[in-house]
């Protein structure tokens, strides 16, 4: 696997991919809790059965840890392309994605404060996560493109 995506910080895609695997494992656990309507244990915080079985807990009928079970992966799986094939430009558009995340993670950290009034630490974990690989997106954006990976069409300007 190549570190050239980060030339200046080649820890950063693999940091990248670990955070992603830890946020697959835990949405994909809470999905599996959900589909198998097996309470969700708290040890840190009170409340976790209550966020995971209220309205807001899915969306059109869709589990909202299925949803970033997905994002997850896409982050992983494009990360590992962009990995194998060196490309720095593959790498940035998937970064790019931690927005998406980082928007809903505010949203649902802000309903289960202001309108479920109840915690779960594992949709906070996954939150925490997301708003790390969101983070680590700046890194990646703010290495510019080297000519030769810029498109003929952006050199024309």
């Amino acid at each position: 696997m190549s570190s050239r995506l980060s030339p200046n910080k080649p820890w950063l895609p693999f940091v990248f991919l670990g955070l992603a695997a830890i946020g697959f494992s835990d949405a994909t656990w809470l999905t599996v809790k959900h589909f198998t309507q097996t309470v969700v244990p708290c040890s840190l915080t009170h409340g976790c059965e209550i966020v995971t079985t209220s309205t807001y807990s899915t969306i059109f009928g869709i589990p909202v840890a299925l949803l970033g079970s997905i994002f997850y992966f896409i982050l992983i799986i494009g990360t590992f392309a962009a990995l194998e094939s060196g490309n720095k430009k593959l790498f940035k558009y998937i970064t790019r994605l931690t927005i998406a995340g980082f928007l809903a993670s505010l949203w649902f950290v802000a309903a289960q404060i202001f309108i479920i009034h109840a915690i779960c630490q594992w949709c906070m974990g996954s939150a925490a996560t997301s708003t790390l690989l969101f983070t680590l997106s700046f890194f990646v954006v703010s290495e510019t493109l080297t000519p030769d990976e810029v498109e003929p069409a952006q050199l024309a300007k």
